[in-house]
């Protein structure tokens, strides 16, 4: 087996743009080697307590391995994928950041009777994407609209996440949407901040979805397309047509479907000025307590 790639040898990976396909020979290295795990049946399955040290090489604390789990979505996980989250990784709770329309059409599968499986409905009956917001540079209004559009949209599952960091912090847990990028991203952002990660290391996590949704990269353009209402590129479509299909897509388009830094950073600066960061928004909008803000950090950090 290769060595693992080091942070900076990650991020620059991840920042490959996503019109380009990264090969095996590129991809391989990663996905067999923490933070990334393989689960049967899923996608872009990280312990976000293993991430590599940060591009800064800091010492700043994360969340501690083994407790927090990231991905993409379960409708098809195997026998043996359901049993290597509930198994072998211990997980006793998945919460599911997908909006009505989603869940209804690829529900969760049950895991086990020892896994509690967690939705709450949400603002938004289906997502969609208005590209004109990420027709500009490279999309950074756009995505620190979205981005802070989930915090809103999905603000009854994300307190009942915290209610268990902070009262089950011994049990296991994964979170997920349907690509395991951008709202996945945002709760990782928010798990990771509390738990005092520097702000390398975030954006670092946020990056790597570039490299785990690699191997599921048509059906997430597909999925993009249709929440953006951008037309399909057909299968066996002639070279002609799909040149012709490319040069129709809307310019935002393309900004949508990729992950950079500057949109990561265009929305932490939006979240400090709607909220004062991720800390304001868990208190003025969920309502937690400094009390549990607190007893959140502590059970993100310290070993149970």
């Amino acid at each position: 087996m290769t060595a693992p790639l080091s942070a900076a040898e990650l991020l620059e990976l991840s920042e490959t743009d996503v019109t380009v396909r990264l090969t095996p020979e590129q991809l391989v290295p990663v996905l067999s080697h923490e933070p990334f795990l393989q689960v049967e049946g899923t996608f872009n399955v990280r312990d976000i307590g293993k991430l590599p040290a940060s591009v800064n090489n800091s010492a700043a604390p994360t969340v501690r391995p083994g407790y927090i789990f990231r991905s993409g979505m379960l409708t098809h996980l195997t026998d043996k994928g359901k049993a290597t989250l509930a198994n072998d990784l211990g997980v006793r709770r998945v919460f599911d950041f997908r909006s009505q329309s989603e869940h209804a059409s690829s529900p969760d599968p049950d895991l086990s009777d020892s896994v509690t499986m967690v939705w709450q409905e949400t603002a938004e009956v289906t997502p969609h994407i208005s590209l004109e917001p990420f027709s500009k540079g490279f999309g950074e209004a756009g995505f620190a609209a979205m981005y802070l559009d989930v915090l809103k949209a999905y603000r009854p599952t994300i307190k009942l996440l915290l209610e268990h960091v902070r009262d089950r912090p011994q049990e296991p847990f994964l979170f997920h949407c349907t690509a395991g990028r951008d709202r996945t991203g945002v709760l990782a952002g928010l798990l990771l901040t509390l738990a005092g990660a520097s702000a390398d290391t975030v954006a670092l996590d946020y990056m790597l979805s570039r490299i785990g949704s690699e191997p599921v990269r048509d059906q997430l353009e597909a999925f993009a397309r249709m929440i953006a209402s951008v037309p399909m590129r057909k299968p066996g479509d002639s070279p002609g047509a799909v040149a012709a299909a490319v040069a129709a897509t809307p310019p935002g388009f393309m900004n949508v479907i990729n992950l950079r830094i500057v949109c990561w950073n265009a929305f932490l600066e939006a979240l400090k000025k709607e909220y004062g960061g991720y800390e304001g928004y868990v208190t003025k909008v969920l309502g937690l307590t400094e009390s549990d803000i607190a007893t959140i950090k502590s059970n993100l950090t310290k070993a149970q």
